[in-house]
């Protein structure tokens, strides 16, 4: 029997929202001009708002004025630029995109630049995902005032646009939102309506999206257009061809924004979740010392509710595949098969078979599931004889799935393997014919030349994995001579940090610390190669690399629709560089898994994120004083 799923729409709303949500005439008509909407309602709120005691309630009653707002004002009236025949730069002259009838731009094309000076970002609707709470942090003070038609310099309740002043003559300006500056363009955005970009619009089974910025293989480009159905990409080229040739279609415009493939984590472990702040300062092998009392101590709700909270994590930071090398949890892995499908991510999901049992049962169990993918593990090669490695490679071959194992992550485990064997881990695959493309090694930090031409000739991949060197390793995986060389890798968290822009910047920061400063190599790959390894070359070291990974024809359409109008963007010249080493997760306004929009603005559309995080603060803490974890605390 599993525990009870955390997937109800949502927190209750209040009173409030309920009377907006019952009466549509309340938020339908715009405010007069000069005149605060809700102003009989928002003085008794404002203790509470602007108030420390209650900061959920505050969120929830700033989420629902705002969005009324936004949602019966012109969007010009409210803040931002105001474009009226398609986006528009500083001179006045349309820039490269589309005007309002959804037609593209006189300077379309496939441009492999991104937004260069000011660019206009289409404001996304905020709060309006179910069970968001508000939006991804909530609105904060500040924004909520803006959100009302309050203005800190016209005091407590000045009105945004003074009486007698058109909304066209109010000058250009940003507000704060969610953390992230936006200015507003006034241009069509399919079903939305003028400048909000709204969670349904990337709901339907079938949408045409034309986003600013398309992020393909060889780079971005403009001026291009998706058409997403039955949870793939079906058509990717010129806006203008797309959207004559699906003319039933309404073309979604995602104006200041690029549409890029989803983050893999090549390398997480699900049911750690509860743990990762233990690990800080521990010496480098704290497998038999955090690790394994961790999970010996979950049951079956607490490792689903820890598979969850991993995978909302990863979902927050971009990421559309995780790669679970294996529970040590005593549970059926279902478990965690039931948190990933609930959470909406992608899993390939391992079980540990490192007694030779139960593999071929595992393999055949997910067939035609399209968000489990399985896979096998053995944790270590110690952990198991050289026949049970051998089989269970050979198995994984002829299956198509792929075996991950821990290869010389640490000098202890390197040690070890020199005593008992005579060999190294990665040598000793190879001695005994189990490396291959089926084999995703994880961490291979410390490889010696000889090892790496061995996972080179052998097709094997490996999971690089830098804030998992900086936090707890002995090494950094030579990952740019990985690349020279042919070693196919992707990059993972290791289930430390879910955050995908933050991984890539620690991708190329450690191999600029640990190689390029020794050698003058001032670029390290660049943008694009830890781009590539972090997602379509990712998606390959997984094993999924005819599924998912990249903006193409025939791959699941798991994608990102990032935020590109922000300070840290602008302007702009290399956007790879730029989401490698400037971009956050804060950027992120939507992910989507198979076609289905998963997060709005950092949390889920069809299930209460929020109920699961309270209830993880609430179980987590009684997990780790059960499993009496032997750290090491340093003076």
């Amino acid at each position: 029997m599993f525990p009870r799923s955390y997937a109800t729409t949502g927190p209750p709303r209040t009173a409030l929202a309920r009377g907006c949500a019952e009466h549509p005439s309340r938020s339908a008509a715009p405010a007069p001009t000069g005149q605060i909407p809700y102003a009989g309602r928002l003085v008794p709120l404002l203790g509470v708002v602007l108030g420390s005691g209650h900061p959920a309630r505050s969120t929830s009653y700033a989420g629902v004025f705002r969005l009324r707002h936004v949602r019966g004002t012109p969007a010009a009236a409210v803040r931002g630029r105001r474009w009226t025949d398609g986006q528009l730069g500083t001179d006045g002259k349309q820039a490269s995109g589309l005007t309002n009838d959804g037609q593209p731009g006189p300077s379309s094309g496939d441009q492999h630049h991104p937004v260069q000076g000011p660019s206009g970002g289409q404001q996304r609707d905020r709060g309006a995902a179910t069970g968001s709470g508000g939006g991804r942090n909530g609105v904060g003070r500040r924004g909520f005032l803006a959100g009302v038609g309050l203005t800190g310099a016209g005091g407590l309740l000045g009105a945004a646009v003074p009486a007698g002043t058109s909304a066209a003559a109010e000058p250009p300006r940003h507000t704060s939102t969610g953390g992230t500056a936006h200015a507003t363009p006034t241009a069509a955005s399919g079903a939305g309506g003028p400048g909000t970009l709204r969670p349904e619009q990337l709901s339907g089974k079938r949408m045409l999206l034309v986003p600013e910025l398309l992020l393909l293989a060889d780079g971005p480009v403009r001026g291009q257009a998706v058409l997403v159905e039955s949870g793939k990409f079906r058509d990717i080229g010129p806006a203008k061809r797309l959207i004559a040739a699906h003319g039933d279609l309404h073309p979604v415009r995602l104006d200041g924004h690029l549409l890029m493939p989803g983050f893999i984590d090549a390398h997480h472990h699900l049911t750690q979740s509860f743990g990762k702040a233990k690990s800080f300062g521990q010496p480098s092998e704290i497998f038999k010392t955090i690790w394994e009392p961790l999970e010996h101590a979950l049951d079956e709700e607490t490792a689903y509710l820890s598979a969850k909270l991993a995978a909302l994590e990863a979902l927050r930071g971009g990421f559309t595949t995780v790669a679970d090398a294996g529970t040590r949890a005593p549970v059926d892995v279902a478990a965690l098969a039931k948190a990933t499908d609930e959470a909406g991510i992608r899993c390939v999901l391992s079980k540990i078979v490192s007694d030779g049992k139960s593999g071929p049962a595992h393999l055949g169990r997910w067939g035609g599931h399209p968000l489990i993918h399985p896979s096998l593990a053995i944790a270590v090669p110690e952990d198991a004889t050289a026949a049970v490695i051998k089989r269970t490679a050979d198995m994984c071959a002829e299956a198509g799935a792929v075996l991950q194992i821990h290869v010389n992550e640490h000098l202890a485990s390197v040690e070890r393997s020199l005593k008992s064997v005579g060999r190294r881990p990665i040598d000793y695959l190879h001695h005994i014919g189990a490396l291959g493309p089926h084999l995703l090694g994880a961490h291979a930090t410390l490889a010696t030349p000889t090892e790496l031409r061995q996972l080179a000739d052998s097709g094997a991949a490996v999971s690089y994995n830098p804030v998992a060197s900086a936090w707890k390793g002995n090494a950094v995986a030579q990952a740019t001579m990985m690349a020279a060389m042919g070693v196919r890798f992707g990059t993972g968290t290791d289930g430390t940090r879910g955050d995908g822009f933050r991984l890539v910047d620690a991708a190329e920061s450690a191999q600029r610390l640990t190689s390029g400063l020794a050698t003058g190599d001032s670029s390290c790959g660049a943008g694009k190669l830890w781009l590539d390894h972090a997602t379509r070359l990712s998606a390959d070291a997984v094993g999924l690399g005819r599924v998912t990974g990249e903006i193409a024809v025939g791959k699941a359409a798991d994608f990102l629709v990032v935020d590109v109008n922000v300070p840290e963007l602008t302007p702009s010249f290399d956007l790879r560089w730029e989401l490698v080493r400037l971009s956050n997760r804060d950027q992120i306004t939507a992910v989507v898994v198979d076609g289905r929009l998963r997060l709005w603005d950092g949390w889920p559309t069809d299930w209460d994120g929020h109920a699961l995080v309270a209830k993880a603060a609430e179980v987590g803490p009684q997990v780790v004083r059960r499993a009496k974890l032997q750290r090491v605390e340093p003076t």
